[in-house]
């Protein structure tokens, strides 16, 4: 059964602005889905209406069947977890450990399975010993990482991002794409996130949807759908660096790729393969 399912569904703003025509998603259980899309293409409107912040103009928005609708928007926001770009837009307590069982609290959970959750959401986020820090002190991949722990918290069957790795240094987005990674494999929770950096799309996502001027313009496997260069280029996105660097090499002769190389790794295994391939020839 698919956890998000969105058919036909189109957004105008008030001021008549129209941010999204007939977009059909899907995305099952425990999958890792980009959007992927220049900024103004439509990624953060269609985001608020996963969990109803926004209503669709047309078109209908189900979580795993649930209409996002007024009778069930606090199931579907139990279900679904939305972390922000900026962590400080989330972020309004004291201490880590009161940011993170704020939610909690809320809905009105006892002190046990309070304290008992957000040593758990510490835990999973690397966050062990900055209980009694102010969130505000700390760095911007420390901040980020403690609104993840305020929505892992919460159980959510998925995890709604935007712009998951932006702001950050490279070590610092390096750490949060591996703890996406783990939290998904290691807890089955889904990953949807919205992002232009091409970069680090092929690190985190086995699906794509190409977003651009509010429609869905292309979508499938990710290598499938880094291997439509034009088509990408047309929608002001670019090739992983990675995957460029190749185009170049093919370009000037210097080596054959079977299929382009979206991360270092990949190129390394397909380079370390044509070598040992002209030494076994010679």
């Amino acid at each position: 059964m698919d956890l998000i399912t969105l058919q036909s569904v189109s957004f105008t703003y008030p001021d008549g602005t129209r941010a999204l025509t007939d977009v059909d998603i899907s995305i099952r259980a425990g999958e890792r889905v980009a959007v992927l899309g220049a900024n103004g293409a439509g990624k953060s409107t269609l985001f608020q209406l996963f969990n109803g912040l926004l209503q669709p103009a047309h078109g209908t928005v189900r979580v795993k069947g649930r209409a996002v609708e007024k009778a069930h928007l606090k199931e579907v926001r139990r279900m679904i977890g939305m972390v922000f770009q900026d962590p400080d837009d989330q972020l309004f307590s004291s201490t880590v450990r009161q940011e993170i069982a704020y939610g909690l609290i809320n809905l009105g959970l006892n002190g046990e399975h309070v304290e008992q959750a957000t040593a758990w959401a510490l835990k999973v986020t690397g966050l062990e010993g900055y209980e009694n820090k102010s969130p505000f002190n700390l760095s911007g991949g420390e901040k980020k990482r403690v609104a993840l722990a305020s929505v892992l918290a919460m159980q959510p069957e998925m995890l709604v991002l935007d712009e998951p790795a932006s702001s950050l240094d490279p070590l610092g987005a390096a750490r949060i794409i591996d703890l996406l990674n783990s939290i998904n494999s290691g807890l089955g929770i889904t990953l949807v996130f919205a992002t232009h950096d091409v970069d680090a799309v092929p690190l985190l996502a086995d699906r794509v949807y190409v977003i651009d001027k509010g429609e869905i313009k292309l979508s499938g496997p990710t290598a499938e759908v880094f291997a439509q260069k034009d088509l990408l280029r047309a929608h002001n996105l670019r090739l992983p660096r990675v995957a460029h660097l190749a185009e170049l090499l093919e370009r000037e002769g210097a080596c054959r790729f079977p299929s382009p190389p979206l991360t270092i790794g990949q190129a390394r295994k397909a380079l370390l393969e044509q070598m040992a391939r002209k030494e076994a020839g010679k």
